[in-house]
């Protein structure tokens, strides 16, 4: 007896297009997963080619116009040199290093910058970009060597920040704590930020390196780094924001209040 389709179970039908929806459902996750991956390998690599071949082009763009047109290599090859520009510039770079390490270049050198210390307002930026390019590339120095992690904009609420330097001057002099300088960067760009002047006792010192807190800062939190201390120290927390809020609101309440009522333990408003 031939069987027709209305002798067949109820339940097959139903049953084959679950399977069907379920080998759907799982194809289409392995192609999302397989993308997710394709652009996490491809990104960062495609971004920075981007970037890099970017920079030599904008540098090229304006360092070759300014050579002859007997020095350029278009001149004589069918084809241009990407990053001629580039190599022009460095090698302008270390020859001018080179010319102020001799007496002749010292004298030019310090020539140039009493020029520009009579000038008002130029004086003044150069004076402070000078100060950041030593500081930053003078292998003496501690400035950006360590991450640190201060409570900012309020109590209770933690920001990652870079240990620059003692406090010195006027503000350390005006200050009764010991204060510090600390850069706190912005996400996602870490060379703008603001210039904070801590209390020694309330920064707390990470154990990161600077370049995992840069990369902390600039995705936004995603890029964490790894606790690699031993693990009796990661189980044992070092500050607490409750604490402190504690302190505050007592010291808010009892403030612009005379000695003795704050002994007295009497804590309700003054009354006129």
């Amino acid at each position: 007896m031939n069987d027709s389709p209305t002798n067949k179970p109820k339940g097959e039908a139903p049953a084959g297009r679950g399977l069907r929806s379920a080998l759907s459902a799982l194809i289409l996750h392995r192609i999302r997963n397989y993308l997710i991956a394709g652009i996490l390998v491809t990104a960062p690599i495609g971004l920075t080619i981007w970037l890099s071949w970017a920079f030599v082009t904008w540098i090229d763009d304006r360092v070759m116009p300014l050579v002859p047109d007997i020095y350029h290599p278009e001149t004589y090859l069918p084809f241009t040199i990407p990053g001629l520009g580039l190599v022009i510039v460095l090698l302008g770079l270390v020859l001018i290093g080179a010319l102020t390490t001799n007496l002749l270049g010292r004298s030019f050198l310090r020539m140039s910058e009493r020029m520009l210390d009579r000038m008002p307002i130029v004086r003044g930026i150069h004076a402070t970009i000078k100060q950041v390019f030593e500081t930053v590339l003078s292998h003496q120095s501690d400035a950006f060597r360590q991450v640190v992690l201060v409570e900012y904009p309020r109590r209770g609420i933690w920001a990652l920040g870079f240990l620059t330097g003692e406090t010195l001057g006027e503000v350390q002099n005006l200050t009764q704590e010991k204060v510090l300088n600390i850069f706190l960067p912005t996400t996602p760009n870490p060379t703008s930020g603001f210039l904070l002047f801590v209390p020694h006792e309330d920064v707390v010192v990470l154990d990161m390196t600077v370049e995992e807190g840069i990369k902390m800062v600039m995705s936004g939190g995603i890029v964490t780094p790894t606790d690699r201390r031993p693990e009796t120290l990661r189980s044992s927390p070092v500050v607490s924001a409750k604490t402190f809020e504690d302190l505050d609101v007592l010291r808010e309440r009892y403030k612009g209040r005379p000695a003795v009522a704050a002994d007295t333990g009497d804590d309700q408003p003054d009354r006129a």
